[in-house]
């Protein structure tokens, strides 16, 4: 039986979205873009999903969503990062990229984003 594995906390304002968009490092992986921050803070890692209209309607958007934030939950699970704040952002090809590909990529991002 597996253990498990609460996801990361969640970045929700827009505000915090242009935030890293405008000072964070940005990632572009097969399947989505990474926007990538660290701040001095002790606060918890925290990671923000989004997909725009460009990708396609709303069911394309949300599953591209709910695939990065489940690879995000495995690949982030029981890792210490504090002050650092994820965004990923969905491209076309999130939803039909395979899942273990999905992960091994932003495995490799994050590991690229905190060096």
């Amino acid at each position: 039986m597996a253990i498990a594995q609460t996801p990361p906390a969640r970045l929700t304002r827009r505000a915090e979205f242009l935030r890293l968009a405008a000072r964070g490092k940005k990632i572009a992986k097969h399947g989505f873009v990474l926007q990538a921050a660290k701040d001095g803070s002790e606060e918890a890692l925290r990671v923000g999903y989004t997909a725009t209209k460009k990708i396609g309607n709303a069911v394309t958007r949300n599953r591209a969503k709910r695939r990065l934030r489940e690879a995000a939950r495995l690949v982030l699970a029981g890792r210490e990062m504090p002050g650092v704040e994820l965004v990923l952002i969905a491209r076309r090809e999130t939803g039909d990229v395979p899942f273990s590909r999905l992960t091994h990529s932003l495995a490799q991002a994050v590991e690229e984003a905190l060096a």
